[in-house]
Formats: structure tokens, C-alpha cells, sequence
């Protein structure tokens, strides 16, 4: 049986400060200081809803990372940034991670409900297990929990916060006495506009997709292949199917790298630039953190050794991202490159989110593609440089979606949840 979709893609973007690529700090659109100016952010967000946008997500930084890494070194706090963003928009949803590593349950429930509250009802919390040692260190920890045990504490965590929010609307005592977590008590800020806050899930593991599954309403994901993509994607839909909810309330929105120009060879000419401006040894950082082997020791000219391809994973040492990890081997095996020829075709095709490379129409084929596939529900975009790319998403992008019917010409509800349950499903 076929399915046939009613309503829209879902369209988020990755607001990676200024871009995903390190050299986008030296475009001349920018001021020196716009990653702390209210007047960048502010704009971030009016060109976001200008294209009708779903949502803008913004990750936290608990430290001080490699600015030869990120572009986005220096970082407010999420929640105050869109809350702030909040003011000068009206429906676009403002999506915040937060960790149940380094935060405290009942805290988070009271933040993330009064920036809902102060929204309007636009809220989302983007849910991550932290595995960064550096970043433990900043909160007095000298290291962080096993991967099984990070899951087990943070599924812990969001049931307490699921109730806390509850409870605003209910006005009743919420008691816990679990493994991680004892509290007795009751939030006093005002019930959800749209329930409660829209929870996003962002991990790739065999324990992130079934944390996934039991309660969260979107997956950030990370793919490079459709048959990957489509794979997973009826795995999270089975996990929700099996904690007896509806499959399709789990929209999946994997993270999508961008560079668009008005020719193939343009697009190809900017991410080259682009690229080059920044540090040599970037693309090798990203390969070795991302699939836990220290990449400047494999033969450039060499493919990938089988002994690499084939190591298991120990969870107990290896701190990325499983889903990275496994979609950047899914790639490998695919093409079966050289070393150099896959860190030179990751500038056209992704790291560990996907990658694409090409013209707005170009895009929204891969975008109607994938969609019509099974594949997503939706992308999180990543603009290389996010202060012209995200214009190109509102002003070329979106118009195109709109001619082939894929999506709204006008916001049609203003909470996020809203926008999510605009788009459903129907058997054909």
C-alpha cells in the first residue's frame, strides 16, 4: 500500500551561528560581531518566518570548543536567544537543545515551559545525552556516564519533565523516586499553548531511535544514503507503532548541509572557496572525531582499510555520534573511495548530516525525491554561510516547494506543535 501525504514537507534550518563551514565568519555580510549582536539574531528569525518556515533550532555550547572547528565558537545561551527572537516574530517555532548530562530536570521543565509561555506557544527542546569530557569539566564532573547509562538517565530525565509540564496544567504534585531522580513538587508557570512543548530527539543509536519512538514528536537525524535513511525511518516509526502511539507523530527531519547557487558550477565554486578560507586540516579533524580512528594515519591515496570499515564500535571508549558514524560508512561502502577522494567529495555531499551542493531547483528535487520516498518528513537545513543561504531557502527554495505542492503559502497555525500536526498522513 502506498502512502500518500497531505499538508507540507516540514522545513527546519540549523542555526549553526553563523554557518556550518569555519570560513563563514568571513563573509562580508557580516559584522565582526554578529554572533553577539541582537540584531543578527533578530534578523535570523524575520527571514526564517518570511519563507514560512516550521522551525529554527539552536544548539547550546557548554565551552569553549576549536575555533579552527566551528565557525559558531562563541554561543548564548539557546533559550534566551529565541526567546529574545520570540519578540520580533510571530510563528515560526524556536527549537532549543539542552542536555540531560548537565542540567537539572525540574530547572529545564521551568525554563522551556516560560520560554513557551513567553513564545506564545512555540517551543521545542532539541534532547541530547552530552558524551564531551571538556564540558562535564566545566560542571565540576571529571568525565560523563556510559553511552547505555546516559540514555537511561535521560529517558528518566524527560519522564519528569513530560509530568512537570503536565502538571501546570493539571495543578497536581508531581512525585518521583526513581534511579537518577527524587523530587516532590509542582511547577507555577502556566500551561502550554500547544500542550507542551514539542520535544526533538537528536541521537542515531539503536537507544536514541527507541528513546525516539516512546516520546518524542521530531528526530533530528543524521543520513548521507536514501536506503539508510528510508531504513531508519520506519525504524523510529516502528519503535513509536510498539509504545502504542502514532507512527505518524514522530516526524523525522534529518540535518541537510547546503551550499545553492544559480549553477551547479557556481554552488561548486562557492563551497571550493569556502572550503579553502578554512583551516587544511578540517575536513581530516571532522573524519577522525566522527568515526573514532585517527585519520591523518590512513595512506591519502589509499581506500578505506576493511580493518577500519569493519571495527566495532566500544561504546565505552568511542564518545561521537553512533548515527554519523554509521551513515559515513554506509557512504563509503557505496563508492568505495580514496581516502582523498572522499574528504574532497565530502565538500558536495555531507559529513555526517547529508550534504547537498547545486542550484533551489536541484534541491527541491532531492527534497521531493527523499519526501515521496519515505524517506522524511522533512529536512533541518545547514546553510554553509547562514545569513545569505537562509535568504536563498526563504526567497527561491520555498517559492519552488510551493508550485509542486509541497508546501504552505501561508503559516495556517502559530504554535510549533501546530505546524507539525498540519502535516499528516493518509493511506491510498
Amino acid at each position: 500500500m502506498s502512502e500518500a501525504r497531505e499538508g507540507h514537507v516540514l522545513l527546519g534550518i540549523n542555526v549553526l551561528v553563523l554557518g556550518y563551514l569555519p570560513a563563514s565568519w568571513q563573509s562580508p555580510l557580516l559584522e565582526k560581531n554578529a554572533f553577539v549582536d541582537p540584531e543578527y539574531w533578530r534578523t535570523i528569525g524575520r527571514i526564517a518566518e518570511r519563507g514560512t518556515l516550521d522551525a529554527i533550532f539552536l544548539a547550546d555550547g557548554p565551552l569553549l570548543g576549536n575555533p579552527s572547528y566551528d565557525a559558531g565558537n562563541g554561543r548564548f545561551d539557546p533559550t534566551i536567544t529565541w526567546a529574545h527572537v520570540a519578540a520580533s516574530t510571530r510563528n515560526i517555532g524556536l527549537i532549543a537543545t539542552a542536555s540531560t548530562t548537565f542540567n537539572d530536570p525540574f530547572e529545564l521543565a521551568e525554563r522551556f515551559l516560560s520560554f513557551d509561555h513567553v513564545s506564545g506557544g512555540r517551543a521545542g527542546w532539541n534532547l541530547v545525552t552530552s558524551r564531551n569530557v571538556p564540558a562535564a569539566n566545566n560542571f565540576g564532573l571529571t568525565g560523563v556516564l556510559g553511552r547505555e547509562d546516559r540514555y537511561e538517565r535521560g529517558s528518566e530525565f524527560a519522564d519528569v519533565v513530560t509530568r512537570l509540564w503536565d502538571s501546570a496544567a493539571t495543578g497536581e504534585q508531581v512525585r518521583h523516586q526513581g534511579k537518577y531522580f527524587q523530587l516532590d513538587g509542582r511547577l507555577a508557570v502556566p500551561p502550554s499553548r500547544q500542550g507542551r512543548p514539542v520535544i526533538f530527539q537528536a541521537g542515531g543509536s539503536p537507544q536514541g531511535r527507541e528513546l525516539a519512538g516512546r516520546l518524542a514528536d521530531g528526530v533530528f537525524a543524521a543520513e548521507l544514503t536514501k536506503e539508510g535513511a528510508i531504513e531508519h525511518y520506519n525504524e523510529v516509526k516502528r519503535h513509536a507503532a510498539a509504545f502504542s502511539r502514532n507512527p505518524g507523530s514522530v516526524k523525522i527531519l534529518p540535518g541537510l548541509l547546503l551550499t545553492l547557487g544559480s549553477t551547479e558550477e557556481e554552488a561548486k565554486r562557492r563551497t571550493d572557496e569556502l572550503h579553502d578560507a578554512g583551516p587544511s586540516a578540517y575536513s581530516v579533524q571532522w573524519l577522525s572525531q566522527s568515526i573514532g580512528f585517527d585519520a591523518s594515519q590512513l595512506e591519502l591515496d589509499e581506500k578505506f582499510p576493511e580493518e577500519v570499515l569493519n571495527a566495532p564500535i566500544d561504546t565505552a571508549t568511542f564518545t561521537g555520534s553512533i548515527g554519523f558514524r554509521q551513515s559515513i560508512f554506509e557512504q563509503i561502502r557505496q563508492t568505495n573511495p580514496t581516502v582523498r577522494e572522499y574528504l574532497k567529495q565530502t565538500r558536495y555531499t555531507g559529513s555526517g548530516h547529508g550534504g547537498f551542493v547545486g542550484t533551489p531547483e536541484q534541491l527541491v528535487d532531492k527534497i521531493e525525491d527523499w519526501y515521496r520516498s519515505g524517506a522524511i518528513d522533512g529536512f533541518n537545513l545547514q546553510p554553509d554561510v547562514l545569513i545569505d543561504g537562509l535568504a536563498v531557502i526563504a526567497d527561491e527554495v520555498v517559492p519552488l516547494l510551493r508550485k509542486r505542492g509541497l508546501y504552505r503559502h501561508e503559516y495556517t497555525t502559530d504554535t510549533l506543535r501546530g505546524h507539525f500536526q498540519a502535516q499528516s498522513l493518509i493511506d491510498a
